[in-house]
């Protein structure tokens, strides 16, 4: 069983149990439920730079990344240091992330927050509206046809923007529809977790110019998005790299600087 496929079971569990503690309705009284959200996909429009800056604890593929960092000071850093929205793993079995994770990001920034989860339930698009967040990920691999037609119109009435990530050609022609805002490629191989770059460039030509492109994984130098930038890419999704140093704000700070030049 690949580890996506047990992912998504063990998700399943999971969701069903959260359901029974905390109800729907509790959910939606929540103070966060109905603030006004931040745009991600206007944020990149703008940019010059695209940076997604992720908050990953740990990670199947790479274990322990960065157990010794607070969310307040890493949505902090990477708030000054100029990154355009922030992704927060929610995920706890398998990259160590917790709601609380989200919430604390939601209380020390302005940025506009990703929930990076495996959402295989509407009860999930519903919580991260809940805990804060302004766009939710759906993942193409695992996800039917209606299924994310389904979630990203739910999250669309709920004013959430909706990242949709896609491995292949494939993934991509079965997911584009009008509900989604931006359309992530990720250069990661889920059964293999090998990664190239090359499924972005091959990916970006079948994307149409209407959703925002975002590329995600394996970017880890200026050189990659320098590579990726003419193939219509927005956004940049960076995890390990800055989270692996001691100082997740002035490496984010370092890195955007030096984009810019």
């Amino acid at each position: 069983m690949d580890i996506l496929t047990k992912i998504v079971s063990d998700k399943r569990i999971e969701v069903n149990l959260r359901k029974q503690l905390i109800p729907i309705k509790q959910l939606e009284h929540s103070i966060l439920f109905e603030r006004e959200t931040i745009s991600l996909a206007k944020r990149l429009k703008e940019s010059t730079t695209g940076i997604i800056a992720e908050h990953k604890r740990r990670s199947p593929s790479k274990q322990v990344i960065n157990h010794d960092l607070n969310v307040f000071d890493v949505a902090k850093g990477y708030e000054n240091a100029g990154a355009c929205g922030m992704s927060v793993l929610t995920d706890g079995k398998y990259f160590g992330g917790s709601l609380d994770d989200l919430l604390t990001a939601r209380a020390s920034c302005n940025l506009p927050l990703l929930r990076k989860e495996f959402i295989i339930d509407s009860y999930q698009i519903i919580e991260a509206k809940a805990y804060g967040a302004d766009v939710i990920l759906l993942i193409a691999a695992i996800l039917s046809k209606v299924e994310i037609k389904q979630f990203s119109e739910l999250a669309k009435q709920l004013d959430l923007e909706v990242l949709l990530e896609v491995h292949n050609e494939e993934e991509l022609h079965k997911s584009i529809m009008p509900s989604l805002d931006l359309l992530g490629v990720n250069n990661r191989n889920l059964k293999t977790f090998e990664v190239s770059l090359e499924t972005s460039k091959e990916l970006s030509q079948h994307i149409p110019s209407d959703f925002i492109k975002v590329s995600e994984s394996g970017i880890s130098s200026i050189d990659a998005i320098k590579t990726l930038q003419p193939y219509g890419y927005k956004g940049f999704l960076i995890g390990e790299n800055f989270m692996k140093t001691n100082n997740v704000g002035k490496s984010a700070a370092q890195f955007i600087n030096d984009l810019e030049q």
